[in-house]
C-alpha cells in the first residue's frame, strides 16, 4: 500500500488536480502526446508520476508548467486540488475584449442600423 501512495497514473492525477473536467479528457490529452514529464514527452496514459515531477501541458490558450507537490487519493474540492501542485509559470490573465457577436434583441426581430454598426466595429477591432 505504501507503493501505491508514492506513484499515481498521470491521467488520474490531472483529473484529481482539476486541470480537466473529465478523466477521459485528461486521458486524451496524454494519449495525444501533449504532456511532458520532466521535459520528456509521453503518450502513455498509464505512466506513473511521483512527487517532485514537473509536468508541461497545454491548457486552453496557455502552456502550463506544474510541479507535483502531493498525490491525491480522490478528486476532492478545488481548494484541496490546489494543494497538490505548484504552478511554476502561472498564466497571465489577459483582459478579454467583449465582442458583440449578436446584439441583445430580446426577441424584437432584426437588428437596427445602429446595432449593425456596433457589430461591424467590434468585428473590425477583433480582426486587427
Amino acid at each position: 500500500m505504501s507503493d501505491r501512495a508514492e506513484k499515481l497514473r498521470l491521467d488520474k492525477w490531472l483529473w484529481y488536480a482539476r486541470f480537466f473536467k473529465t478523466r477521459s479528457l485528461a486521458s486524451t490529452i496524454v494519449g495525444d502526446g501533449k504532456v511532458r514529464i520532466n521535459g520528456t514527452p509521453t503518450s502513455k496514459r498509464s505512466v506513473t508520476i511521483s512527487v517532485g515531477d514537473v509536468l508541461t501541458f497545454p491548457k486552453e490558450d496557455d502552456i502550463r508548467v506544474i510541479q507535483i507537490d502531493a498525490l491525491a487519493t480522490r478528486r476532492g474540492p478545488a481548494s484541496e486540488a490546489q494543494g497538490l501542485y505548484t504552478d511554476l509559470h502561472p498564466p497571465e490573465r489577459k483582459p478579454r475584449e467583449k465582442i458583440a457577436r449578436n446584439p441583445a434583441f430580446e426577441g424584437k426581430g432584426r437588428p437596427t442600423k445602429k446595432d449593425r454598426r456596433v457589430m461591424d466595429e467590434s468585428r473590425q477591432r477583433h480582426l486587427e
